[in-house]
């Protein structure tokens, strides 16, 4: 029995007094060393829920997780509390792999952190098979199902650790998983009579609202003027993202944005002061979730159409933490549901077109058949795309299941390199570049900053030196390049957007012959995912709180009385007479825009501008040339 409590080791390393629901049941069937299923939505505490018996228990704890951010940042928390963790990224050496396995074995650490592909490598099995295992906790459990989302093909090889231990009780936790998910994950992970705990996705502090707008700009500003305090905007893609973020702040309304292609030191300034509420609105792809805990998010916007119910769930669950009420939104216009089967239905790759990007890649990078196992590469995504002809939504989507199938690691990670060599003698630079003053300067600054640069190639800091000089960094570029163009110096300078790990060695179709089956059964699941989003956002009458606890199994839910569709319903005891009525009073003498009617009126904007389209239809009012309505004289 362990010496101290559960909530002991709460207190001590999180500062808590009292569990969540269900964490300390959960934490409890774990420490009787039993198979355990979890289903917490998020925000629910998963992680503690094998973190704690871990630190009660001998040995080291296993948790698989397929995202490497997620990983190290868990990795980087725990060693701030003192406590010993692991995690096996990509990029590593296989020296270093060694040196790190011998610690889970020697070092008496808690935690050694994975991905299911690092998995399946030969030499972690065998250092897996000396460790003294408490228990394995698999993390995102949902990916094993290929009904679930983000299904990936590498989970179904986690029953390894069975062959390795049978012994060893593992404990699987998701955020999100319907019936047929939850059921998968017990039969692929082979879990042993498990104690299933779920928690109900309830939260009564969340409205959940969808509306169809002729301005979406216009709308975003009304939800964040209506609903002040810190929020998150979801977008697409990395445009928009800035662009919003440049909108909004235009408006007074302070924004940061943050995608894939920020570097990683900006991303963490960004994050660190939307935390600390000096950014109020973090514009933000998908890229912005995995460990985020701000508990007083008040909003979460998708300016976008998500891929399916999991992922809105997921996102719009980062809001309310703390207990408050909080308001989600999503604004769409009817092109957004023709560009989301565009871009997630219509781009689907078959078979024939991945065994295509993975040759291409291969030739790309010049990869030998039978080699290139754990070679890491840099590229321009779309300059790879334009090289071959690829579509680029296609090949993107290609290269996600490439990666989910342990084929390739797939990074997108912006990332600029500027090396330089002075291939002359400094007398011959000097003498040459003394004639022109915008020249000598920007070269200087950098034989005083980088004072080796005439004995071996260095990497350089362009922002350092456009800091110094006061020249923007294309004008330095265009220095170098003229002096490289001189033969004067060695100059390389690349932006890469994206970085591949070849995790096997080249065998192009016999390797993707081996996977070609997942692929048609994940086209199948995204294809009704893709359905079941749209169904839920255009759906005007049914409780979206109900709707959404329907779709994850929970069938005999309330009325929330507090979304999108609940307070249309209720306004809708007004009928139409009234609207109509109202609309006439506000432009019997002054003319009014559709957008200034919504703003005035106390009814749903779909039922102002549905009576509109009656009474103009009935010419009872006209439109004018600068978009405002006036009654039609001859009507009294």
């Amino acid at each position: 029995m362990p010496v101290k409590l559960p909530v002991e080791i709460l207190k001590e390393y999180w500062g808590y007094t009292s569990f969540r629901s269900l964490q300390e049941e959960i934490i409890n069937e774990v420490l009787s060393n039993n198979d355990t299923l979890a289903l917490l939505p998020t925000g629910g505490g998963k992680s503690i829920c094998y973190q704690i018996p871990a630190l009660l228990q001998e040995g080291i704890c296993i948790v698989i997780s397929p995202l490497i951010a997620l990983m190290e940042d868990q990795v980087s928390t725990l060693k701030s509390k003192g406590i010993k963790a692991i995690a096996l990224t990509s990029g590593l050496h296989f020296s270093e792999i060694d040196t790190l396995l011998d610690n889970c074995i020697h070092g008496n650490y808690k935690f050694l952190y994975i991905s299911p592909e690092r998995l399946q490598q030969e030499l972690v099995q065998e250092r897996i098979k000396q460790m003294k295992i408490s228990f394995v906790a698999v993390d995102e459990a949902h990916c094993i199902s290929q009904w679930g989302n983000d299904f990936r093909p590498s989970y179904k090889k986690i029953k390894i650790l069975r062959e390795i231990n049978p012994a060893i009780p593992l404990i699987a936790l998701t955020a999100s998983a319907t019936k047929e998910v939850l059921d998968d994950i017990i039969q692929e992970l082979d879990l042993f009579n498990p104690k299933v705990f779920k928690s109900s996705f309830y939260r009564s502090n969340l409205s959940y609202n969808t509306f169809k707008v002729a301005d979406k700009n216009y709308k975003l500003l009304e939800i964040l003027k209506d609903h002040p305090g810190s929020s998150i905007l979801y977008v697409r893609n990395r445009k928009s993202a800035v662009s919003l973020a440049n909108y909004l702040n235009d408006y007074g309304i302070s924004a940061s944005y943050y995608h894939g292609g920020v570097d990683n030191k900006e991303k963490s300034k960004r994050f660190k002061n939307w935390l600390k509420n000096e950014i109020r609105v973090m514009v933000a792809t998908t890229a912005f979730g995995m460990g985020i805990d701000k508990p007083d998010v008040r909003s979460v916007i998708h300016y976008d159409i998500p891929e399916s119910i999991e992922s809105y769930f997921q996102e719009a669950g980062r809001s309310g933490r703390d207990g408050k009420a909080s308001f989600n939104a999503l604004i769409y216009q009817e092109q957004d549901i023709t560009r989301l089967r565009n871009q997630f239905i219509n781009t689907l790759p078959d078979s024939n077109f991945v065994k295509l990007v993975y040759k291409k890649l291969n030739n790309y990078f010049q990869i030998p058949y039978g080699e290139g196992e754990q070679s890491i590469h840099t590229f321009n995504f779309n300059s790879f795309c334009a090289t071959y002809g690829l579509n680029t939504l296609i090949t993107y989507n290609a290269l996600q299941f490439l990666d989910r199938s342990a084929i390739i690691h797939f990074l997108q990670k912006f990332q600029k390199k500027t090396n330089l060599f002075v291939t002359v003698d400094s007398r011959s630079l000097l003498s040459h570049i003394e004639t022109n003053q915008k020249v000598e300067y920007i070269t200087k600054a950098i034989l005083r900053t980088y004072g080796g640069i005439f004995d071996d190639p260095m990497s350089i800091d362009l922002s350092l030196i456009s800091s110094k000089t006061n020249y923007a960094e294309k004008d330095i570029i265009e220095v170098l390049s003229d002096l490289k163009k001189k033969e004067l110096m060695e100059f390389e300078y690349s932006i890469s957007d994206a970085e591949i790990t070849f995790l096997q060695p080249r065998e192009d179709d016999r390797t993707i012959n081996r996977i070609k089956h997942f692929l048609k059964e994940q086209n199948i699941s995204k294809v009704k995912k893709v359905k079941s989003i749209i169904s839920f956002v255009e759906n005007s009458s049914e409780c979206k709180s109900q709707l959404l606890l329907l779709y994850f199994g929970e069938k005999n839910s309330t009325l929330c009385g507090i979304c999108s569709n609940c307070a249309k319903n209720t306004i809708n005891d007004v009928d139409k007479s009234n609207v109509k009525e109202d609309i006439l009073k506000h432009i019997m003498n002054s003319r009014l825009s559709s957008r200034e009617l919504t703003s005035i009126l106390p009814y749903d904007e779909e039922n102002i501008l549905l009576v509109i389209k009656e009474l103009i239809h009935r010419n009872i009012i006209r439109i004018n040339y600068d978009n405002t309505y006036e009654i039609v004289k001859n009507v009294k």
